[in-house]
């Protein structure tokens, strides 16, 4: 039942994507900033107890009704999942942004290439250049489709994985929403958000390396990921884009100034020639957005090959 339930809800997202400002999805931010509003007063334990009522409201009832499909019928629980799936899986919910710098890029247009990524990434992107542009395009990608693609997959296949698929994505926005903004970035209270899905995505994190590694460059992937990963200072991050841009042979991320300092400190030697070294691969251009999609096809048909392999030994 749940390859063919992720299979119908890829089918219908395809068909009509669901967009990031859907009403669903305004309703969950909304009760996020009023549990935050409600209970923030600056203490780690009073983001633990905000996560948990976020993460319980949400995910409880996906769990009963879940469960009482399964008292009713096979079919009605099968319905139920392809529900679920539709609203966690986001494959083409943020593809109109990269489309359109991938198509502003092909025509020569950088401004508007810029303002698509601006308004993707939720930065000033006035000075980038046509590289950076496609190098940010291409790491808001990899990281997007894990997230919102290979993450909601590992944890709907565990037990009860309507709702773990929800706890999964409830749990990778307030990660974010409590931390990146500005007002929070000194704030106690999403440290805990940010604990907790570190460890719920550590392992969905390693799983999508691994799939980039296996339809991309495997050992220019594995070698990026052993020796680069921990440049950067989100691990989970660190691990997708050093794998992935091993994976395409591109030039990914921008490695911390703690670790250039570390370096620069042991072998006593230049920091710019040190950027260089530790960031293997070519410069991204334009055409790597292309290569970028058909990386993430490819994972996404390995993905759907191991389901369908797990499902047929179950079922035998």
């Amino acid at each position: 039942m749940t390859f063919i339930s992720i299979l119908f809800a890829l089918l219908f997202e395809q068909l009509k994507p669901l967009r990031a400002d859907n009403p669903i999805y305004a309703q969950i931010q909304a009760l996020a900033n009023k549990i935050e509003a409600s209970f923030n007063a600056g203490k780690v334990a009073h983001g633990r107890l905000g996560w948990w009522i976020v993460v319980g409201s949400l995910t409880i009832p996906t769990a009963l009704i879940y469960w009482l499909c399964l008292r009713l019928s096979p079919f009605a629980a099968f319905a139920w999942n392809v529900v679920i799936v539709y609203l966690t899986l986001g494959f083409r919910r943020y593809s109109h942004y990269f489309t359109s710098i991938q198509l502003a890029l092909s025509a020569g247009d950088e401004d508007a290439a810029r303002r698509h990524l601006a308004d993707w990434i939720h930065r000033d992107t006035s000075d980038l250049d046509v590289s950076e542009i496609s190098r940010l395009a291409v790491e808001r990608s990899l990281i997007a489709t894990h997230r919102n693609v290979f993450g909601v997959f590992f944890w709907f296949l565990m037990p009860v994985g309507p709702a773990c698929a929800v706890m999964y994505r409830v749990a990778e926005y307030l990660a974010h929403a409590w931390t990146e903004p500005e007002h929070m970035k000194n704030e106690e209270f999403g440290v805990y958000a940010a604990k907790v899905f570190y460890w719920i995505d550590w392992v969905p994190a390693r799983l999508t390396a691994v799939a980039f590694a296996i339809v991309g460059n495997f050992e220019d992937a594995v070698y990026s990921w052993r020796n680069y990963a921990d440049r950067w200072s989100d691990e989970a991050v660190g691990i997708i884009l050093s794998a992935g841009g091993g994976a395409l042979g591109l030039r990914l991320g921008e490695p911390e100034e703690k670790a250039m300092v570390l370096q620069a400190d042991a072998t006593a030697v230049d920091v710019d020639s040190l950027e260089l070294e530790s960031q293997p691969g070519s410069e991204a251009t334009p055409r790597a957005l292309q290569s970028v999609v058909g990386l993430v096809w490819r994972a996404l048909l390995l993905w759907m090959l191991l389901l369908a392999l797990l499902s047929f030994s179950v079922w035998v």
